[in-house]
């Protein structure tokens, strides 16, 4: 697939499954052999991206992801993301808080044979903690 290719199966996935929580395009988009190196730890198969997904989308029902940039080059694509959410749900062992967190990430994507083979992430996901009042800010 092209850079631009490449780009756009980023940006329908994120629509679909993240926005949305719409999983039919997993197994057309993803290689088996699919891992994310997430600040959580990895998550290895696209069934192990989807537990993910619907962890986060359970806990955060409203969970909206805006893509804010994109850069590509060869088989790989950087992009830059806003990601909000309320928490009404259980989060990862977190008790519902009601509160609101908006978090900010990059991710650089693999692509090979026409699937997505790999994800590098990072988030602030120490900021969504202190958002959700987890964790006390610090200062």
């Amino acid at each position: 697939m092209s850079a631009e290719e490449n780009k756009a199966t980023i940006r329908r996935w994120v629509e679909a499954a993240w926005n949305n929580g719409d999983f039919s395009e997993t197994a057309h988009m993803y290689s088996a052999n699919y891992v994310i190196h997430d600040p959580a730890g990895p998550i290895q198969s696209p069934e192990g991206l989807e537990r993910f997904i619907r962890a986060y989308r359970q806990g955060m029902p409203d969970l909206h992801f805006t893509i804010e940039d994109m850069v590509a080059e060869g088989d790989k694509v950087a992009w830059r993301f806003t990601v909000r959410g309320t928490q009404t749900g259980e989060l990862m062992g977190i008790a519902p808080t009601g509160k609101q967190a908006i978090v900010a990430g990059m991710v650089v994507s693999r692509f090979a044979d026409g699937k997505w083979v790999e994800d590098w992430s990072n988030y602030d996901a120490l900021g969504m903690l202190q958002q959700l009042g987890v964790i006390p800010k610090m200062g």
